[in-house]
């Protein structure tokens, strides 16, 4: 028998988030915010009040802001998606909690060289965020951008992950000051890893 489908919502420091998930695997995270888009609750969902179980998706992410846990062991099963997206997050959940990615690196690594700008499409279309980490994707210069939760929040949850200020090489610019240039490697393989820690894609 499968698992049924829940929802439940999460107070955070950054706002509550609406969850909908089946057993592990997560299809939705919404911030319940006007002005924030929302996907909604898939019909049929049964509401889930704390105390949540252990290991639960609303406990992991709980357990996430209140700095209990770092990576997610969960599956992420997004209600629709293209191959393209899908491809781009399955090597986005590589990138580590303290770590970032540039869009163009991003797009290299998953075989779209010169598609920065599809992968920051394929950022905003991300229907479950923080689980798939978008936030850990920023400008090319280093910069926090585009950001469909508010770039005050991308900016609290790397800070949050110990990524802010942005880990970068030091190089001399005007008058001496020291300018930001972003070391994009994260130092993981050069294929997607199936772990379960590292939140999986499926393919389709």
């Amino acid at each position: 028998m499968s698992d049924p489908l829940e929802v439940a919502d999460v107070s955070t420091p950054i706002g509550t988030f609406r969850v909908a998930y089946q057993g592990r695997a997560v299809r939705v995270v919404d911030l319940l915010e006007n002005g924030v888009s929302q996907t909604g609750v898939p019909p049929g969902a049964l509401r889930r009040k704390p105390p949540f179980p252990a290991g639960s998706p609303p406990r992991q992410l709980s357990e996430y802001f209140r700095g209990k846990r770092a990576q997610f062991d969960l599956h992420v099963e997004p209600d629709t998606a293209s191959a393209f997206d899908r491809k781009v997050w399955s090597y986005l959940v590589q990138v580590p909690p303290g770590r970032t990615v540039t869009y163009g690196e991003l797009a290299r690594r998953a075989g779209f060289s010169g598609s920065a700008r599809a992968v920051g499409g394929a950022m905003a279309r991300n229907p479950i965020p923080i689980i798939i980490p978008c936030h850990r994707c920023i400008g090319a210069n280093g910069s926090i951008t585009g950001f469909g939760l508010g770039l005050w929040r991308k900016r609290w949850l790397l800070d949050h992950e110990g990524a802010w200020p942005i880990r970068s090489r030091s190089a001399e610019g005007p008058r001496g000051r020291s300018q930001r240039t972003l070391d994009a490697s994260w130092g993981g393989p050069s294929e997607p890893r199936s772990a379960r820690s590292t939140t999986p894609i499926p393919a389709g």
